[in-house]
């Protein structure tokens, strides 16, 4: 009655302009709403000018519009009511929907005829098939469902596969559904022989690459084993583009489906350069080249040197792939650094032999050993009738010299939705590194370090970020560890609010120069964010960081917090960070950029 008086009223003022200022639709979720708001025609004219035929045409076809927006749900009875409220020449329509009883499955006859029928993972899908006898019949879930099915079918060798019946039959007077669906899986094929095509060159020894291929030739067919091989080439960062396909057309009377790699070589060095500052370093230069390959079997090399006023480091790597149990490297390293701040002259030679291996798509597992020979002072406490001879701060310095030999094992875990910009999952990693006074240790120690990230989505721009970190050092000679085996705490990816090691055991703050982290025993922080972008790019986060570096039995919690600026680009997130110390920190505020996901 409503509607018609509507249409009538309007029929009489088709001359005059009317605008529609707001549609509201209720009664519904959060997915049906969105799906009749898309659906109705009469959003497209919120806002502007239109006839009033135009608007008794638009009335008339809402409710039409309405009732096949509800049907995809299962709702094919439902009763609906369209009002509309004037006020001048802008109108507010309301539509009301009670979506009444929804149809649901009664009956549901899925299979797969032919080898496909004994494959146990095919029959598990089918079980799974939603919706099920006696849930709402869905047109999203069921074709969702019924492409799964498909896809497997061919992720699982089942090339052939078609369907026999593909029916959705919907009796509206008994609120029912019956779905016939029915496949000829055929026959299942299976792996082939796998070649390998590198264009414009060839840069790696063939032989070498098809160790990477695991499975055994004529063996069933399986997508897995396809991506697998991806990934694993993809790793080893000697090609910038990697096309894997199987030839189905090329299969041989035994149904064995070729395999055909082709390979783009990546640029062949990568030159890095930058430039640096910091408070306690001073400005600086960075320089750095990587070959990814630089012979046929593979092997990289690395050189870089970080070199600043008062900080110089220089690091040297070659890494081999390996295959052994795990797809991974063995690594040689050799680093070298000097340190000459205000309050401590340290110099540090350090040999790493490592192996690294992938156990799985989540977890990566590193095994490396350690020879490091460290020097270190810490500026002596100054002395009025002793001043520093020709203002050498370290006058007087008592050096410490520490050589260690240990070996260290390291796990990584990630299991993310997505590795640039997490919105689910959690990251994180566990040290384990240990020596003995005697074996190569001037000391014995043993140490556990571990971080954790959980990531939650909240909407689809907003994210919360949970992180946490736990360190201890097991040891009764603390002051025989160096500076580069002690925990720290503070800076942009530890606590904000707080600068770089700033928080822990400190040489006293004098003659208007800062303090100075001596490290600690051991650390813990934690770390809540909140994320939201206003685009797809640009977003704002607020955070609340806390912990301490300690040599006793409890932490001195200090907290920081503060707001970022963010922005999504294609290498991850790029983070600009201001914040705020609470407990007495040394400066009232500060900022860091970063860039990247932290696991």
């Amino acid at each position: 009655m409503c509607l018609a008086a509507a249409v009538l009223l309007l029929s009489s003022a088709a001359a005059h302009a009317a605008r529609v200022d707001k549609v509201d639709i209720v009664g519904l979720d959060e997915e049906m709403t969105e799906n009749v708001r898309v659906s109705l025609a009469l959003y497209e004219s919120v806002g502007r000018d239109i006839s009033g035929r135009r608007m008794a045409y638009l009335l008339r076809e809402a409710e039409n519009q309405t009732r096949k927006a509800l049907e995809p749900f299962g709702y094919y009875s439902p009763t609906i009511d369209v009002q509309r409220n004037r006020d001048g020449e802008t109108f507010t329509v309301r539509v009301t929907v009670d979506p009444g009883q929804p149809v649901r499955v009664r009956n549901s006859d899925i299979a797969i005829l032919g080898e496909g029928g004994q494959d146990r993972y095919l029959a598990r899908d089918i079980a799974r098939f939603v919706p099920s006898e006696g849930a709402v019949f869905s047109h999203p879930d069921y074709e969702t469902s019924r492409n799964r099915l498909s896809r497997r079918l061919t992720e699982r060798g089942y090339f052939d596969a078609d369907f026999v019946s593909r029916r959705v039959e919907v009796t509206r007077a008994d609120f029912a559904a019956d779905i016939d669906l029915v496949w000829n899986s055929g026959a299942r094929y299976n792996m082939g022989p796998t070649t390998f095509e590198q264009t414009p060159e060839r840069i790696i020894n063939d032989d070498l690459l098809e160790r990477l291929v695991y499975w055994q030739e004529g063996s069933y067919y399986h997508q897995g084993r396809i991506d697998r091989l991806r990934s694993s080439l993809g790793r080893l960062d000697y090609f910038s583009d990697i096309d894997i396909e199987p030839m189905v057309e090329e299969a041989n009377e035994n149904r064995e489906v070729p395999v055909k790699v082709k390979l783009t070589p990546a640029k062949r060095s990568i030159y890095t350069s930058g430039v640096s500052y910091g408070t306690d370093s001073g400005a600086g230069i960075r320089l750095g080249v990587e070959r990814r390959y630089v012979n046929m079997r593979g092997h990289k090399a690395l050189a870089q040197i970080d070199y600043a006023q008062r900080r110089k480091t220089a690091t040297l790597q070659y890494r081999i792939p390996a295959f052994a149990w795990f797809d991974g490297w063995y690594t040689a390293s050799l680093q070298m650094a000097d340190e000459q701040t205000d309050y401590i002259d340290t110099r540090r030679v350090e040999l790493v032999g490592s192996r690294n291996g992938q156990y799985n798509e989540f977890l990566n597992l590193v095994a490396s050993f350690h020879v490091l020979r460290e020097r270190w002072a810490y500026a002596p406490e100054e002395d009025p009738t002793n001043p520093p001879v020709n203002g050498d701060e370290f006058d007087g310095a008592l050096y410490r010299y520490a050589t260690f030999a240990y070996p260290s094992l390291r796990a990584e875990y990630i299991d993310v939705d997505d590795r640039l910009f997490p919105t689910a999952g959690i990251g994180g990693s566990v040290m384990l590194r240990g020596g003995l006074e005697g074996v190569g240790s001037d000391a014995s120690f043993s140490q556990i370090h571990a971080r954790a990230s959980w990531f939650k989505g909240i909407g689809e721009r907003s994210r919360l970020i949970v992180r946490g970190e736990l360190g201890h050092t097991f040891t009764d000679t603390l002051v025989a560890m160096p500076p580069s085996l002690r925990f720290y705490a503070g800076g942009d990816r530890s606590i904000r609010g707080y600068d770089w090691r700033e928080v822990g055991p400190r040489i006293p703050a004098r003659d208007g120069r800062r303090a100075y982290a001596l490290g600690a025993k051991n650390v813990v922080t934690a770390s809540v964010e909140f994320e939201r972008y206003f685009t797809e790019t640009i977003g704002a986060a607020v955070f609340v960081d806390s912990g301490d570096a300690f040599d006793g039995s409890s932490p001195n919690w200090r907290t920081g917090v503060g707001i970022g600026a963010r922005y999504r680009s294609p290498v991850g997130p790029l983070k600009l960070d201001i914040g705020r110390g609470l407990d007495n920190p040394d400066s009232s505020f500060t900022i860091g950029l970063s860039i990247g996901a932290e696991f």
